[in-house]
């Protein structure tokens, strides 16, 4: 047996980054004998670059929780909550209701879903819900009118999917008739159109029976009529056709 068999391994071995010093040249520390197997050193490589062992990567991120541990965080706060709502339900309604409707219009149904949800009881919810009704805080009319002129502008719904998303957040009919009134045969033909021509602008060469049934899908999930949505479609297409078969002035 060799003399290099009985030689005591080298104090880098197992730390890579030691390892790298002894290869080119450095002479390695020694390792304190203090420090755990997992501890970073202080020390920086030739490059000027903080080394480290392995091992350290990943230190000080949070543990992923278990299900069981997430549902036992859930089942404390639920709890914490409901010993709050106990202790001052009042309190904590109005607080529910304020912090609700700050920076934003919400329906009855909607702050009401949110008490049940708290716990708050019944009794106590409605009056409060009646209270902050009378001081003008709760307006479906007027929440309604806001929906429908802002849906209309910005994604271009027609009244049929307009009078849907009311009636799931629990606007009454008459509140909900009164705002889509304000859309009329103009304003949706209007809409209709430059939801069509939008969407034009990516199917060009497209044959156009699939230009005009996808077209009139659009149409149709927005929640215009079938009649409508055919004839802005038909119009539109064949003002693209005209604009094509059209001559450049220069020739």
């Amino acid at each position: 047996m060799s003399a290099d068999e009985h030689r005591p391994p080298p104090d880098w071995v197992g730390d890579v980054s030691l390892g790298v010093r002894a290869w080119v040249g450095d002479t390695p520390p020694t390792p304190h004998p203090e420090r755990s197997s997992g501890e970073q050193s202080s020390e920086r490589s030739p490059a000027g670059r903080r080394t480290a062992k392995t091992g350290r990567r990943g230190q000080g991120r949070s543990r992923t929780k278990t299900w069981e541990e997430r549902k036992a965080a859930r089942i404390a706060r639920e709890e914490a909550a409901a010993a709050e709502v106990e202790a001052d339900p009042e309190s904590v309604a109005r607080t529910i209701l304020l912090d609700s409707l700050t920076g934003q219009a919400r329906t009855r149904k909607e702050l009401a879903d949110k008490l049940a949800k708290r716990g708050v009881p019944d009794e106590l919810a409605s009056s409060l819900l009646d209270r902050f009704t009378e001081v003008g805080l709760i307006d479906d009319s007027a929440y309604a009118r806001q929906w429908v002129e802002s849906r209309h502008r910005s994604r271009g719904l027609a009244p049929r999917a307009l009078a849907q998303e009311l009636r799931r957040k629990g606007v009454g009919d008459e509140e909900a008739k009164e705002a889509l009134e304000q859309i009329g045969e103009d304003d949706q033909r209007a809409a209709a159109r430059a939801l069509v021509d939008r969407k034009l602008r990516s199917m060009s060469g497209l044959d156009p029976q699939v230009a005009t049934r996808r077209l009139a899908g659009l149409l149709a999930r927005k929640g215009y009529a079938a009649g409508l949505a055919f004839s802005v479609v038909r119009e539109a297409l064949a003002e693209q056709d005209a604009d094509l078969d059209e001559p450049h002035p220069d020739f």
